[in-house]
């Protein structure tokens, strides 16, 4: 049996009706050279590979009276009736139908009675394709476990099983045994508060240190105070989704003329996508908005399991109308945040939230969830992972692409996720169905920034088309 660690409890506490903790992992297949599709055929192909990933095996077990948060205990087989189901993607069968349906799946939560994942093996696309939808909670896996979990799975040649946990007795799963447990780590995360305290007081300090060395930043957006938006509201059970493919080679292409990193082009493109929409929506755009990005402190390819990571929280210039200077501002923003989460310690606030009371914190946040000032930190989240580097092939079906999105959070109703396979970026949007009218309103804005960034830094001719991807969707 395996505990829960900080981030992974908070994952847990911080699901409410409205907000699902989930995750969503999509492959699109070509079958055309392996015959007709049959979902028997392919949930028997797709067995061992699942069976040979422990973590969808795992379970939560609750320690009585909530005296510490939950813990994992494995079981030994994997229920296909009930994890792996069929669905269809409603005719023409094309890239919105697909995204129509994505958010359908994604608009419930998932039974903590169960191993928490389920997945969708849905027909109906066009060409020969079938999209295999992978919903995951949090808890199990962040964005890198994720991606190791998504490269096992779509190799060649069937993974090895791994990651298993040691074998719990009845004896383990007992009150008394879970009590005594958790008991004992409680008293290791008292001896370790003094010196947790310690280091949050020097962290603070140099990070206090640092700023006042640089001076103020008039355009970079203040710690804490994310402006209004028409993003951050109440947010509603309902989800919608969207998805749109970039050519990975023309984002390198763009981020080595600029001399910036290809995650300081993802963000400066959601700068001016959300500039777009603001100005669509709010009439306005005249503050730096707040974004949250994860940033995992254990990158390790073998790990397929819990939550390792942190948030940097940096600018995203949406008052500036040139597309170049929202680049150089995106880059200084991400340059400081990364500096300032160096120096107040990259594990800190994980170490904090192992400290998360399991009786109370449920109830908070099904308060916060429930008040649009629950925005306090940030406007939205915006992830940028690195995905499986080589093509993946199962059984004769082509991988051609994959998309990827995590939850929105309280008060904030998008999450935007950039994910690279192979020679793709592939952008998700997730939204409440509250935020906006069509959820391709936000991909194409996001592709419309890119075009802008590239035209403005001298790059002729339009985008790179990807013949293997479905046609894209364009908002109504």
């Amino acid at each position: 049996m395996k505990r829960l660690n900080g981030v992974d409890a908070m994952m847990l506490y911080s699901e409410t009706p409205e907000i699902h903790m989930h995750t969503l992992k999509i492959g699109v297949l070509d079958v055309s050279a392996i015959g007709d599709y049959d979902f028997e055929r392919f949930r028997t192909i797709a067995l061992p590979r699942l069976h040979a990933l422990a973590p969808l095996r795992y379970q939560l077990v609750d320690i009585p009276y909530r005296f510490h948060h939950p813990m994992w205990v494995q079981n030994a087989e994997i229920d296909l009736d009930y994890h792996v189901r069929p669905a269809r993607v409603a005719a023409p069968g094309g890239r919105r139908e697909l995204d129509q349906l994505i958010g359908q799946i994604a608009s419930t939560p998932l039974d903590r009675g169960r191993p928490l994942w389920e997945m969708y093996i849905a027909d109906g696309l066009v060409d020969n394709r079938i999209a295999v939808i992978h919903k995951v909670h949090h808890v199990l896996a962040d964005g890198v476990a994720s991606a190791n979990q998504m490269a096992r799975v779509i190799r060649p040649q069937q993974p090895e099983v791994g990651g298993q946990l040691p074998t719990a007795s009845d004896e383990a799963r007992t009150a008394g045994h879970l009590l005594g447990a958790a008991a004992r780590d409680h008293l290791r995360q008292l001896r370790r508060l003094p010196r947790l305290v310690n280091e949050t007081a020097t962290g603070v300090s140099r990070v206090r240190q640092r700023t006042r060395q640089r001076g103020r930043h008039p355009d970079l957006a203040r710690n804490f105070a994310p402006p209004p938006t028409f993003i951050n509201h109440v947010v509603s059970p309902g989800r919608r989704f969207a998805s749109a493919p970039l050519a990975l080679a023309d984002v390198k292409e763009t981020a080595k003329r600029l001399g910036v990193t290809l995650n300081d082009i993802a963000l400066a493109s959601t700068a001016g996508a959300l500039r777009r929409l603001q100005l669509r929506y709010d009439g306005h755009a005249d503050a730096p908005l707040i974004a949250g990005v994860p940033v995992s402190f254990d990158t390790s390819p073998d790990r397929s399991v819990g939550n390792e990571f942190t948030y940097l929280t940096t600018s995203l210039p949406v008052h500036i109308a040139d597309p170049l200077e929202r680049v150089r501002l995106t880059a200084t923003a991400t340059s400081i945040a990364k500096e300032n989460h160096q120096l107040l310690g990259p594990t800190l606030l994980p170490n904090w939230l192992a400290y998360l009371p399991p009786a109370l914190s449920p109830r908070f946040f099904r308060s916060q969830a429930r008040r649009v000032e629950s925005a306090s930190v940030m406007n939205l989240t915006v992830s940028n992972v690195s995905g499986p580097r080589e093509r993946g092939l199962v059984q004769g079906a082509t991988l051609s692409e994959i998309y990827s999105v995590g939850p929105i959070v309280a008060g904030s109703g998008m999450n935007i996720t950039v994910w690279s396979y192979v020679d793709q970026l592939a952008i998700s949007v997730l939204t409440d169905d509250r935020t906006l009218k069509d959820p391709h309103e936000a991909t194409d804005a996001l592709l419309e920034a890119f075009a802008e960034i590239r035209a403005a830094a001298g790059i002729p001719g339009e985008l790179t088309a990807i013949p293997t991807a479905l046609p894209p969707a364009r908002a109504h």
